[in-house]
């Protein structure tokens, strides 16, 4: 052998030693957590509680970023191009996966191909809220307000493409409601028009819904899970009140680059079932209607493949489409 091709080897050997040392190691400085939309909603309040605990197991400072635009493809798009070495990572929601079936503009990254998918962290159901001075009482009798003065009725989304979103397009196609749908930039301006009257319905995550609900600012009618939440046990289901196909849950999950080292998704991975597995996360989860998972590997992209082929279904019966 030649000794340039000996020195080749060697350099070649160096680099894969020290790499693989690196990622044995990690982490050995602070971890960004991007999150793509603005501080205060529930992805962020969740992401926050991820990266305390990430940070205290670590014994390294995770840090949450704030990157929002364009339905969470701006901070995705981020960290799809950070280098692939478990220091940049993103937390998102569903939107993750809905952004390319609904945008106009698809993003400029495929999910499935360019990012490496670490865990589910928590799901939950949804609430149907409407303001506490609207006059029904029930889904049923909602139903027949807004079909004898559709004009007077139109419903409030935090975000395109989101869970709710979905929720709320996929119960008006069931119920034959052809009233116009609102999209905010972010939840709380669209739940203080929503309070206000400005809108007359809107269906979010109990996290951010349940509040106002409690304080007698809004009213449920209805929640989109398989059954009553503990939180709200008197709110029925869709399926209770005859509409079982809005059954929507929000659900949060942790991504990285692709071509994350292994050593590193194992490292992450088992992190993130310690932190669900904590009696204060679950009690925090649980406060906020949520369901700690932590389900990782083949079963979280099993997962996704199914939450894809849910929301296609709805994006085509509904025929929602960026404008």
């Amino acid at each position: 052998m030649s000794s340039l091709r000996v020195s080749w080897f060697a350099s070649f050997l160096l680099l894969a030693t020290a790499s693989a040392a690196a990622a044995d190691g990690y982490p050995s400085r602070p971890v960004r957590l991007v999150v793509p939309f603005a501080a205060g909603g529930a992805v962020d309040a969740v992401a926050r509680t991820l990266a305390l605990r990430l940070s205290e197991q670590f014994s390294q400072k995770v840090v949450v970023e704030n990157r929002a635009g364009a339905s969470g493809n701006i901070g995705a798009e981020a960290v799809v191009r950070a280098p692939a070495d478990g220091y940049t990572l993103l937390f998102t929601a569903s939107t993750l996966v809905v952004n390319p079936l609904i945008m106009k503009d698809k993003p400029p990254f495929d999910p499935a191909r360019d990012l490496t998918h670490l865990a589910l962290v928590a799901s939950g159901p949804l609430l149907f809220v409407t303001p506490a001075s609207a006059p029904a009482e029930s889904v049923q009798d909602f139903v027949a307000k807004v079909k004898a003065t559709p004009d007077r009725f139109s419903f409030a989304v935090g975000g395109f493409g989101a869970a709710g979103h979905l929720a709320v397009e996929s119960f008006k196609y069931r119920a034959g409601l052809a009233v116009p749908t609102v999209l905010y930039k972010g939840t709380g301006p669209a739940l203080v028009d929503l309070m206000g009257g400005q809108v007359s319905g809107m269906i979010d995550p109990l996290l951010s819904s349940l509040p106002p609900v409690k304080a007698g600012k809004l009213k449920a009618l209805a929640i989109t899970g398989s059954k009553r939440s503990a939180l709200a046990p008197d709110v029925p289901t869709f399926a209770e009140a005859g509409y079982p196909e809005v059954n929507f849950s929000t659900w949060y999950g942790l991504w990285g680059p692709a071509g994350l080292p292994a050593s590193v998704v194992d490292k992450l991975e088992a992190a993130v079932k310690r932190f669900v597995a904590e009696p204060d996360t679950r009690a925090w989860f649980e406060r906020q209607g949520l369901e700690p998972s932590g389900v990782s590997g083949a079963r979280f992209r099993a997962f996704i493949d199914q939450e894809t082929a849910k929301s296609r279904e709805i994006v085509k019966l509904a025929n929602i489409a960026e404008q």
